[in-house]
């Protein structure tokens, strides 16, 4: 594989040194047993590579090392100030009419209540209502199958972040 079929921003992301390219991947995900496994496997010759180093390594995730990733997260409808990345990956709830704002703030307390960490969907691309409707159905869940969503969810999101990171955002993942 020539390296002009890298992505420039993968091209780049491989380049980083150590340390700039461990911070970057926490940009993506607040897990380092998630970010040692990506950091170890540079190069990655194509995007799909990395994204394959990603699934595996939130496969690999321990409970501690979950909630540590689900602690660099906010609530829906709240990202953090200076976090333009949760800002644009919750747009769908920025507009949402003041009505669904507060429903979702409800939402996310009993949710928080019930499972003891905060809601987390891979909200990209998703309108406000798909993310009400998301977490008034995942309130249903047991604790034990409430902890595979949230795997499987964190992934999403690391895929559309890791897309960013590569220049390739084109080829982030999209929501049925």
């Amino acid at each position: 594989m020539t390296s002009a079929s890298v992505p420039r921003g993968l091209a780049r992301f491989n380049a980083l040194e150590e340390s700039a390219a461990l911070a970057a991947l926490h940009e993506v995900c607040a897990s380092t047993a998630w970010a040692r496994p990506l950091l170890a496997g540079r190069p990655y010759p194509t995007l799909d590579a990395l994204y394959a180093a990603a699934d595996a390594a939130t496969s690999a995730l321990t409970a501690a090392d979950l909630d540590e990733a689900m602690a660099g997260h906010p609530p829906i409808g709240g990202p953090r100030p200076g976090d333009p990345a949760s800002a644009r990956e919750q747009s769908g709830m920025t507009s949402a009419p003041d009505r669904l704002k507060a429903e979702m703030r409800e939402l996310n307390l009993a949710y928080q209540e019930k499972f003891g960490h905060v809601f987390l969907v891979c909200a990209t691309g998703r309108t406000g209502e798909q993310l009400r409707d998301a977490a008034r159905q995942r309130l249903g869940n047991t604790p034990e199958r409430e902890r595979e969503t949230v795997r499987t969810e964190l992934g999403r999101i690391n895929r559309v972040r890791l897309a960013r990171l590569a220049g390739a955002e084109d080829r982030q993942p999209r929501h049925p």
